[in-house]
């Protein structure tokens, strides 16, 4: 396996840095055709997606859902908050074409992922799986970004260390737990500026 700045790999998150972040839009947009406040609605289902356990695999969409409509009394039935959802994370062209060029330079590509069961149908309508080696999502693995373990896992299966791996994500508190790893990483605020960036971690990188 090649490297390259030292990299053997690259771990990419998947809303907010592969697509856009369509969980909060979702809610934001969920929250307003109800009539609701999104600053109350969208902190209750970030709560609710933790507390049910549905980012680790504790539930399902539906249990998920239950739990939503419990809490914040908006009615709109599964199909429909799901479709909102999924419909809201829109793929960035841009860094998909920068995971296939760092696979054509020989360096392994992963996604490392907050997810749910939702990035499996999110593949299915926009073929994002065949760009990587691997997909780390914490729904099937019973963890998450906030622990250790999940980065050392995707480390093991991925057959790299620490050290030689980038983690991009949009979450500053991913991307200080990675560092404290001893991760490379990179905090995605913006196109503009994460390729600014990333030129200066691996300027071939930041030409691509």
């Amino acid at each position: 396996m090649s490297q390259l700045c030292g990299l053997r790999a690259v771990f990419f998150d998947f809303g907010g840095v592969l697509a856009e972040e369509g969980f909060r839009q979702a809610l934001i947009d969920i929250a307003r055709e109800a009539g609701r406040d999104p600053a109350e609605i969208v902190p209750t289902a970030y709560e609710m997606a933790w507390t049910t356990r549905f980012v680790v695999g504790g539930c399902d969409e539906a249990g998920f859902w239950q739990a939503f409509r419990k809490a914040t009394g908006i009615a709109a039935g599964d199909a429909h908050l799901t479709e909102v959802v999924l419909s809201r994370f829109v793929p960035r062209p841009y860094m998909f074409a920068l995971a296939d060029a760092v696979r054509g330079l020989g360096l392994k590509t992963a996604i490392l992922s907050d997810q749910t069961e939702w990035l499996a149908r999110l593949d299915a309508r926009h073929d994002v799986f065949s760009h990587f080696d691997q997909v780390f999502n914490s729904y099937h693995h019973g963890t998450s970004k906030r622990e250790a373990a999940f980065f050392e896992l995707a480390l093991a299966a991925m057959d790299v260390t620490a050290g030689e791996s980038l983690f991009i994500d949009d979450a500053a508190h991913n991307t200080e737990l990675a560092a404290r790893l001893g991760f490379k990483t990179l905090l995605y605020r913006d196109r503009e500026s994460f390729f600014a960036e990333l030129a200066d971690l691996c300027p071939p990188l930041g030409a691509l």
